[in-house]
């Protein structure tokens, strides 16, 4: 084959790989904060059991949720107690769409990091500002949150 061919087949290849990967990572970004609405969507209405049970299936039952304010939990037990106990009917989560960032881990799942803000249901303000990373495990054609990083809350 000629050098000019060959070059050229090689730049095409390149440029198949590179859309490619833009492609995966884009359906990646979009299923993970598919999943992100999901999870939160319940939590949002967790006062109700089966809304909050739903929200529990999104965890795994060992996941580990680490809060610079509130300390660790261990499994989804405890984790879910917590949130029963603090949030549901208190508070809502949304997403700071714009810092929605996802990465994949290879053979396993899948990293999420953003920022979200909670909002009193009492008051109606939005007090609470944090950052988050989530890990997620891809199972059984399921997204399950294996571990939880909640930090740097500050006032919005």
């Amino acid at each position: 084959m000629p050098r000019r061919a060959m070059d050229k087949l090689i730049a095409i290849s390149l440029l198949l790989v590179s859309i490619s990967a833009f492609s995966s990572e884009d359906n990646l970004v979009a299923e993970m904060k598919d999943m992100d609405s999901k999870v939160f969507d319940s939590f949002n209405r967790c006062a109700d059991e089966q809304q909050l049970k739903l929200h529990e299936s999104y965890f795994t039952e060992k996941v580990e949720f680490y809060h610079d304010n509130g300390g660790v939990t261990w499994d989804r037990q405890s984790m879910i107690n917590n949130t029963k106990n603090y949030a549901c009917g208190k508070y809502t989560r949304s997403l700071v769409e714009e810092s929605f960032q996802a990465y994949p881990i290879k053979d396993f799942g899948a990293i999420t990091e953003g920022v979200h803000k909670f909002c009193s249901l009492e008051t109606g303000s939005c007090d609470g500002k944090a950052k988050f990373l989530m890990v997620w495990q891809h199972a059984n054609g399921q997204w399950q949150v294996t571990r939880v990083v909640s930090y740097g809350h500050l006032p919005n």
